[in-house]
């Protein structure tokens, strides 16, 4: 059999999504192309990227945004939930890369899909290098500006957009469309009224929103070597907890997370890192993700209230100086007394 092509010397790997690094497949990419950069995209991504140990770089912005910003050689590496939904992400970002095209290895399907013109070349040398299909592919005309589909959605799977719950899918498409300053569902989604209402305070572009369905991760989190500092600074995540990773500083002590999702998020990316997190919930979880806490965080769910109004007033206890983080979440504990119930409790620990 004849010798794969070459892939290029200064190739770089764009990566999208956790899954793609739990089923170890970012390391098999590596080691068969040997790219010069790794860039991960994506929260989770980052969350499973550092619990591989692997040398990538990280960066929050959305793949297209990455891919524009790099010059050379560069492929998009994915591994979605279904071939289907693989095929359509990756139609989602070739269609904001304008004439540059895509290259993408969709791992699911176990093929490279080169979009809309992209490098040929390029895609041959990858797919021979690795053992997977070429597919020579066009994306779709872009959705109408006030309206944005999110289509590979599986019926009964939580929708977000730009990392809030907006309610679950009904349909394998689901049509938002922005009225004014607010989004609504047109078809394929029971909505979720309070996550509605919580776009109304960001009101995001629909085109360049980060719109997704389905798990966030589906790998519980790994335990890892570092540990929070014990008094020190409280990051304060609200209903938001895809932007959490730029509050991680060396003198965060520990989080806190409003709202069941983001206490879910906050303890997953947290646990690696040691970080503990005082969550304030209402029991109004929608998402699956398998979750964990570090030693030393706390779950507070509300008893007659919602987590948004309790967690904006536990927001005010954080002041603006440094905190001994035990001694702050016992304060706050004992503040709130029978308004609220302990469901997790991991401040005992070690």
């Amino acid at each position: 059999m004849a010798e794969p092509a070459s892939v290029p010397r200064a190739l770089i790997l764009v990566v999208h999504g956790a899954e793609i690094f739990d089923s170890g497949e970012v390391a098999w990419l590596i080691r068969l192309l040997r790219p010069t950069r790794t860039i991960v995209a994506g929260v989770m991504a980052r969350t499973a990227a550092e619990e591989s140990g692997l040398p990538v770089e990280f960066d929050g912005a959305p793949p297209s945004r990455i891919i524009r910003s790099l010059n050379g050689e560069v492929i998009l590496g994915n591994h979605a939930k279904t071939p289907e939904s693989g095929e359509i992400f990756g139609s989602v970002i070739a269609s904001r890369l304008g004439r540059r095209g895509l290259v993408q290895v969709e791992c699911t399907k176990k093929a490279v899909i080169v979009w809309d013109g992209g490098d040929r070349n390029l895609g041959l040398s990858v797919a021979g290098r690795i053992g997977f299909s070429l597919e020579i592919l066009e994306s779709p005309p872009a959705n109408r500006e006030e309206e944005r589909s999110i289509r590979g959605c599986l019926p009964g799977e939580s929708v977000y957009v730009d990392g809030t719950i907006i309610g679950t899918a009904t349909d394998s498409t689901v049509i938002l469309r922005k009225r004014g300053s607010r989004i609504e569902a047109v078809r394929g989604l029971a909505p979720k009224e309070h996550g509605l209402e919580k776009l109304d305070t960001t009101c995001p572009d629909l085109a360049t929103a980060w719109c997704k369905s389905g798990p966030i991760r589906l790998h519980p989190p790994s335990k890892g070597g570092g540990s929070a500092v014990r008094s020190g600074r409280i990051a304060v995540v609200d209903h938001c907890g895809h932007g959490l990773y730029g509050q991680l500083t060396p003198d965060c002590c520990g989080v806190l997370a409003i709202g069941d999702d983001t206490t879910a998020v906050c303890g997953h990316i947290c646990m690696h890192r040691g970080i503990p997190v005082l969550g304030i919930v209402d029991g109004d979880r929608d998402t699956f993700l398998p979750s964990a806490f570090a030693p030393g965080s706390v779950v507070l769910e509300a008893v007659g209230e919602r987590d948004d109004d309790l967690g904006r007033e536990v927001a005010g206890m954080v002041g603006k100086g440094p905190v001994r983080w035990a001694d702050w979440t016992a304060r706050v504990t004992r503040r709130l007394g029978s308004r609220v119930r302990v469901v997790i409790d991991k401040r005992a620990l070690p």
